[in-house]
């Protein structure tokens, strides 16, 4: 099919033949597991089970709290032994209440949601409510929940649903062998999620360097002559959201705009396998693919984790390190998070753990701008990071949000280009949580403002109403109230 062009971009090595030949295998049941209630874009879900409670896999752990919200599950059988803030970091590396499951082995079902017996004559929003109460984010690493992406089909008119497997983070291979492997739930849960939308044209979009995963998705997509596979160019960030609307329709999102506003709602195609096992199963999503992989790791292994696994269990059984790892990183090269140590708990949006040996990480130290552009030309999104970057470091924030730093995807092409090796990305990362910050304190304020000022308002309404029955019993008493 037809692609469009879209600017910028790199072509780091991808390193993905360390792990794409491994076939996923499952991890045997560890020990311990830690579910952060923070899994998911929005508000934190909230507990709904006790210290020393007996929870079954797959039970309710905790519920949404409003609609921008995820439910968390248990990964297995067991017994709860903490619920605390400081139990274990989150992979961000900040403090968060986590609850602690001690397994018991048995890896016993709790009692679940029925199968929706035929999904495409199911009303739309029973779909929705299903992918909900299961607990399904974006597992490209958005973590955005997705029954409210599904559920778009009422708000916006929607004509396409894009399934993105373009996966184009070097070394992850998480995807590529979920694509090769389940093509048939692939396509399946994208039909289902099609259907909830009210949209008749499916897109699967996967980066030309993956040619058994596109041979798979056509052959599971043969029958349904309304979807189609599209191989896209190989360039990072391709897998962008909004890039990869403009490469496979020729629609441009605006800044600041969702995709559903020119018709194309995009999921990941992980998270249209998990929508397949919820309606077709009832299962929640209690465990996702992850690519253990880098130099550093003795057997590159692409593993079925619970969801709450420490990051330690996997490197494990993947035989440990060879050597002192430089770095480990949670997720991929370029988008990933340096962990601060490797007790953190594999949460929903975890795709990979890369553990780096020294031949792979460059550090270098940074030198001044030279202003040669090469940061402008590879930017996926058109902004001027050396501009922006030299009004951040004077701490004008304001005026680097004029240059629409808050348009910056954090995709890191600007710093892999860049011969001073200044960290561009980490500038604007800092000036939108900053901005992001000031934003939520002013809007507090106005908040508080408001609420003052209608409260002064009420108290000069009932002063004003007391003054008026004063004066109407002087006047019948012909003495002062």
């Amino acid at each position: 099919m037809q692609t469009f062009e879209i600017q910028g971009g790199i072509h780091p090595a991808y390193r993905k033949e360390l792990a794409s030949e491994q076939a996923i295998r499952p991890l045997p049941l560890p020990k311990r597991f830690y579910i952060p209630l923070q899994q998911h874009v929005g508000a934190v879900s909230v507990p709904i089970v006790a210290v020393g409670e007996h929870i079954r896999k797959g039970q309710v752990l905790c519920v949404r709290q409003g609609s921008m919200s995820a439910t968390q599950h248990a990964p297995t059988s067991g017994q709860v032994v903490a619920i605390d803030e400081m139990t274990a970091p989150h992979p961000s590396g900040l403090a968060d209440t986590t609850i602690v499951i001690e397994a018991d082995g048995l890896d016993e079902w709790a009692e679940l949601p029925p199968p929706i017996a035929d999904p495409f004559a199911a009303p739309p929003q029973e779909i929705v409510d299903r992918v909900a109460i299961s607990g399904i984010v974006g597992l490209g690493g958005a973590i955005f929940p997705a029954a409210i992406k599904l559920g778009m089909g009422q708000q916006y008119k929607l004509d396409t649903l894009l399934i993105n497997g373009a996966e184009c983070e070097p070394y992850l291979t998480c995807d590529d062998r979920l694509m090769r492997e389940f093509a048939d739930k692939v396509i399946d849960g994208a039909r289902i999620m099609a259907h909830a939308l009210g949209v008749q044209k499916i897109i699967v979009a996967v980066e030309q360097n993956k040619p058994q995963a596109i041979a798979a998705l056509e052959k599971a997509a043969s029958d349904h002559p309304d979807i189609r596979v599209a191989g896209v160019p190989i360039r990072y960030p391709v897998g962008y959201a909004q890039h990869l609307t403009k490469i496979v329709t020729g629609r441009e999102v605006p800044a600041d705009h969702r995709n559903a506003e020119v018709g194309v709602v995009v999921h990941n195609v992980a998270t249209a396998r998990a929508v397949h096992d919820a309606v077709r199963l009832g299962r929640p999503l209690i465990s996702r693919v992850v690519t253990v992989t880098g130099a550093a790791i003795r057997q590159p292994s692409n593993l079925e984790v619970p969801i709450g696994t420490q990051v330690s269990d996997l490197i494990e059984f993947c035989g440990g390190f060879v050597g002192t790892p430089r770095r480990v990183v949670l997720g991929g090269l370029m988008m990933g998070q340096a962990l601060p140590n490797i007790e953190v708990p594999i949460v929903k949006g975890s795709g990979g753990v890369l553990a780096m040996s020294d031949d792979e990480f460059v550090e270098a130290r940074e030198r001044p701008c030279i202003r040669c552009g090469s940061c402008v030309s590879v930017c996926p999104c058109g902004l001027a990071p050396l501009d922006m970057a030299a009004l951040i470091r004077k701490d004008k924030l304001e005026a680097a949000a004029k240059l629409f730093v808050s348009d910056c995807i954090g995709c890191g092409s600007c710093s892999w280009v860049c011969p001073s090796n200044i960290p561009l990305v980490q500038y604007f990362n800092y000036a939108n949580g900053a901005l992001n910050d000031e934003d939520r304190k002013r809007r507090k304020n106005e908040r508080v403002k408001s609420l003052s000022e209608a409260h002064a308002l009420r108290i000069e309404a009932i002063e004003r109403a007391r003054k008026e029955v004063r004066a109407k019993t002087a006047d019948k008493t012909g003495s002062p109230a």
